[in-house]
């Protein structure tokens, strides 16, 4: 416990390691991606769902699966007063889906949802990985077949030319049934036995229990021992393959352009059938900038009804970096006004003056800490702002201002204030 006395230490406190501050500057870029995905996602009929960020351990025990990375490696798990261990969240769907039980929102209902949030996992930080991350995603619960499948991908699409994104490749696939990933999980169990050896570790260790996160593996030497495993594709029931087509069918329908990858497979226990991936290849190896799929089993894994659903997530972190690398900046935001005033009684009459501008929405900065009109005036400049509004002692207590356009506007005059908002709205519709 810390004592009354101040507690000194030369070296400053920083942030948590993979924990990143969003500085002014760059927050103007995320609200840029913010505002489009609301507005994407209004537009198909979604609707958004806030939940905590702080979860029952359970939860993701049950949805993501015990043997996945996320669960085995990268949660943040602890146990609190009570005893009872809780995880912060490393990802949406499955709290989407708790939520949804919780509420009745499922229960003969369908549902189209939409969240934004930070996200956990305790990975290596690197360049588009962070430890704290924040992710976009849609959840479309109660519907089955492959028209929902297409919807969520024209949503997504749509959100790529809202931003001007280029570039992005889709991936789709099919992991089939129950029935029939299994007789493909036997066949693949058997064909990768035969060369254990050449595996990496960690695909060793999934053989047993969870060959099919094998073909999820990065190792090149897995990836080589891959190339000549069974296809899923080959497993796939009548019924399955024809909505497979249908969804192909759906997606040229609308000109979305995409290639059959048979090996994708989703890092995520609750994926049932159809799977894809947006990637890019101009973030090295972090190339998923969007993934998803249908997890038909995931209510019913939680103690909920049999709810068919299909979603996808989005890394932001990655998604703005693109955006940056594709120099789709987004300009800095700056105030209309700059209001200066010199004196006490001046500093009375602009108060006054910015609320009323502030009042029929114009963004208004009033100088503070006081200064002469030199390092006002350059403080005015430095602020972006269109036009300067001066009120010093000529004009205070007169009800008059002065205007000072400051992008070569023209010459500075002087208003009564009750021409103040007309003059102030014709100087910002003026191009600069």
């Amino acid at each position: 416990m810390l004592g009354a006395e101040t507690v000194t230490n030369d070296k400053s406190v920083q942030s948590v390691r993979g924990m990143n501050d969003l500085l002014p500057g760059q927050v103007e870029s995320w609200q840029r991606v913010e505002g489009a995905l609301r507005e994407v996602s209004r537009r198909y009929g979604y609707r958004e769902i806030r939940t905590p960020v702080v979860e029952r351990t359970e939860l993701f025990l049950r949805s993501i699966g015990e043997q996945t990375d996320i669960v085995e490696k990268e949660m943040y798990t602890f146990t609190d007063n009570n005893g009872e261990s809780l995880t912060l969240r490393p990802e949406a769907t499955a709290s989407c889906v708790r939520a949804g039980n919780e509420h009745g929102l499922l229960y003969n209902q369908t549902q189209r949802l939409w969240y934004v949030g930070p996200m956990f996992r305790h990975e290596r930080p690197q360049k588009g990985r962070y430890r704290q991350f924040h992710q976009f995603g849609v959840e479309a619960l109660g519907w089955a077949g492959p028209d929902i499948e297409a919807e969520i991908i024209t949503l997504g699409e749509r959100l790529w030319r809202s931003l001007g994104i280029q570039g992005l490749s889709l991936q789709i696939n099919t992991l089939g049934s129950v029935t029939g990933r299994g007789k493909y999980r036997d066949a693949l169990r058997a064909y990768l036995s035969r060369h254990v050896d050449a595996l990496d570790s960690d695909s060793q260790r999934r053989l047993e229990r969870n060959p099919l996160r094998i073909l999820d593996s990065k190792d090149s030497g897995t990836q080589a021992v891959l190339v000549e495993a069974p296809s899923l594709s080959d497993f796939l029931e009548e019924a399955e393959q024809e909505e497979f087509d249908r969804l192909q069918q759906l997606l040229t329908a609308v000109d979305i352009r995409f290639s059959i990858n048979p090996r994708l497979v989703r890092g995520l226990d609750y994926y049932t059938g159809f799977v894809f991936e947006w990637t890019t290849d101009q973030l090295g190896a972090q190339s998923a900038i969007c993934a998803g799929g249908r997890y038909d089993g995931l209510s019913e894994q939680l103690g909920g009804h049999p709810v068919p659903a299909a979603g996808f997530a989005c890394g932001l972190e990655r998604l703005i970096e693109l955006l940056t690398l594709q120099d789709e900046e987004t300009p800095i935001q700056s105030p209309g006004v700059y209001l200066a005033a010199f004196g006490e009684v001046a500093e009375l009459d602009a108060a006054q003056c910015a609320e009323r501008l502030r009042d029929s929405s114009i963004d208004v900065q009033m100088n503070c800490g006081q200064g002469n009109i030199k390092k006002q005036l350059r403080r005015a400049d430095n602020s972006g702002a269109a036009i300067a509004l001066i009120v010093d002692k000529e004009t205070a207590g007169t009800s008059m201002v002065k205007v000072k356009p400051l992008r070569g506007q023209g010459d500075q005059t002087m208003v009564s204030t009750e021409e103040l908002l007309a003059t102030v709205q014709t100087y910002l519709q003026k191009p600069d």
